[in-house]
């Protein structure tokens, strides 16, 4: 038993490493020279009616008999090919997240509700952990979206929160009147007639190698290019604080970094992401994760795809793209990052806090936390974080709580 803890323990350490590893390295380039903000348009609706008996039946398990279902699938540690096949093979009838359940089959009708409601924007986040594990900072780009973003509807995708402690966890927010709701996946209709589809029937063959890096992962990123390509809106992760409303953008992405010489962007991030319903470019993204996924390199199926599918494909003028330089969605990236969180000690440090709040208050939409790095970092009082989000919550419970 404690080799396994060990073995865990020591995938985890390899997984932050090398997740810190791939957040900057440069790989293509593509010049995009347009301003942080765009005028106000708004973004499409699903305009599918919504049928009678999709509504939302109430649970009544309670708290305690609730069921944590989502489990990172660690593979064997120094496994080969073969044994990983043949390990998630002997797992692939207990992973109900690959499959099309009563309650999942609810998705699409919950997703119409929820949007019946006069969105002012759609948006998604994706969830794949334990519900107990929603904590603090995630709390916090939940309020701060609805803060910037008045009249918005979030969707949250996951099977943890669409459950007893994940409507306690969420009550907070419901009882503010805000317009969200946590739903159960349901994959195989989220990816069928998408290039997707085929990726996921040989997955569920038990014949493909999942991969070296935990499973969840993988699904969190095919999820939201599916979801996006599926209704159209706007996809974050769950470690974002916002700054401005994002209910003006179209078809948008970030650059995570700039050729300091050439200014043409040497990174893309999918931490955000905006696209129309049926956007031919998330096409593209599906296909590409379909014929090339890889499970063994860290961020191959996620902004390492999105930025070698638009530097291949180039900007086609039909793809109505805007990429934002670093400032719109990334303006500090994971290496400075934590001197946001410090309360300033000197009159120096004092001024430097009060302009960076003032240029990124009216600089960029969003504020990108890095999580991998800041999750147990405390949000010190008078910090630049802190003065960010106390200006920008509605709820501002639990600011300077951390991850332990």
């Amino acid at each position: 038993m404690g080799s396994k803890k060990l073995a865990m323990l020591v995938i985890f350490a390899v997984f932050a490493l090398l997740n810190l590893l791939y957040m900057e390295s440069p790989t293509c380039t593509l010049s995009d020279d347009k301003p942080p903000f765009k005028p106000n348009v708004p973004l499409p609706g699903t305009t599918v009616p919504m049928s009678t008996s999709s509504s939302s039946v109430s649970v009544v398990v309670s708290d305690q008999q609730e069921k944590e279902e989502i489990d990172p699938l660690l593979p064997p540690p120094k496994a080969t090919k073969s044994e990983r096949i043949s390990w998630f093979r002997r797992n692939l009838p207990e992973l109900e997240i690959l499959k099309s359940t009563t309650k999942s089959k609810r998705f699409h009708g919950r997703v119409l509700e929820l949007y019946n409601n006069n969105c002012s924007a759609q948006f998604f986040m994706v969830w794949l952990s334990p519900a107990k594990s929603f904590g603090p900072r995630e709390m916090l780009a939940v309020d701060t979206l609805f803060t910037t973003n008045p009249g918005a509807c979030l969707v949250i995708l996951s099977n943890s929160l669409d459950s007893p402690r994940g409507h306690t966890i969420l009550k907070l927010f419901l009882d503010q009147g805000f317009n969200l709701v946590a739903v159960t996946l349901d994959i195989p209709f989220l990816v069928k007639n998408t290039p997707a589809e085929a990726w996921l029937k040989k997955l569920k063959s038990g014949k493909m190698d999942p991969g070296s890096i935990p499973l969840f992962m993988h699904l969190s990123d095919l999820t939201r290019l599916a979801v996006l390509y599926k209704y159209g809106g706007v996809y974050l992760d769950t470690d974002i604080i916002f700054l401005n409303s994002v209910t003006g953008l179209r078809n948008a992405i970030g650059a995570q970094s700039l050729d300091p010489e050439t200014k043409r962007w040497t990174r893309l991030n999918n931490a955000v992401m905006v696209f129309d319903i049926y956007h031919p470019l998330m096409h593209e993204f599906l296909q590409e994760y379909s014929t090339t996924f890889d499970g063994n390199r860290w961020g191959y199926n996620s902004p390492y795809l999105v930025s070698r599918v638009i530097t291949r494909l180039g900007h086609k003028p039909e793809y109505n793209l805007t990429i934002f330089p670093p400032n719109g969605f990334y303006p500090v990236n994971w290496l400075k990052i934590p001197r946001l969180f410090k309360k300033p000690t000197t009159t120096g440090e004092v001024k430097w806090v009060e302009k960076t709040v003032q240029d990124m208050t009216k600089g960029s939409y969003m504020i990108h936390l890095w999580n991998k790095v800041t999750r147990k970092m405390k949000i010190e009082e008078g910090s630049v974080m802190h003065k960010l989000i106390s200006t920008h919550c509605t709820v501002c419970g639990n600011i300077t709580d951390y991850h332990t």
